[in-house]
């Protein structure tokens, strides 16, 4: 063997054969298609972090076993991040402020009977506490006085309508 002509290692043969299917294995089973590349990334680190690679008996087997623990780590890694954000924190204002963006071409006619279909979907509650607090600028407090619940609940039902809002309203394109 020589440097000109170097002999890929066991990982760079099983990259080089498998990482096409490793990719559709992991675009199969995560959401966020945006971590695909990230964990094939880690399934080869992996591989290579191993100090004896020739005692694998079935290195495709290995690859997959490993593939499919970080699938496994990914999910509870999700779980433990929170779902929603806080409403109240200034980067999630500028963060809803970006939003529209993505509809720069369309009117303001056109976006507003849209949010009104998307805010009709939404149950009585939600509604109405999106209304308050901003239509009416009513805080959290005011609007739990205002509908009978608590200041957290009113919080919560803003939170799930704004969530609601920007899936449906990207949906809707």
């Amino acid at each position: 063997m020589t440097a000109a002509d170097p002999k890929p290692s066991l990982v760079e043969r099983l990259f080089a054969e498998h990482g096409g299917a490793l990719h559709a294995f992991f675009r199969r089973r995560i959401r966020s298609q945006a971590d695909v590349p990230d964990l094939a990334q880690e399934v080869y680190l992996r591989m290579l972090r191993i100090s004896d690679q020739e005692a694998i008996r079935n290195p495709v087997l290995y690859l997959y076993t490993v593939a499919n623990n970080l699938v496994k780590e990914h999910a509870v890694l999700n779980k433990r991040r929170p779902a929603s954000m806080d409403i109240d924190e200034v980067t999630s204002h500028e963060h809803l402020e970006l939003l529209p963006t993505f509809e720069r071409d369309l009117d303001t006619a056109q976006r507003a009977a849209r949010l009104r279909v998307v805010l009709n979907e939404l149950r009585p509650k939600c509604l109405a506490a999106v209304v308050l607090r901003f239509t009416h600028g009513l805080s959290y407090r005011e609007i739990s006085t205002q509908l009978g619940i608590s200041p957290q609940m009113a919080r919560k039902y803003v939170m799930q309508a704004l969530s609601h809002c920007r899936r449906r309203m990207t949906r809707m394109g």
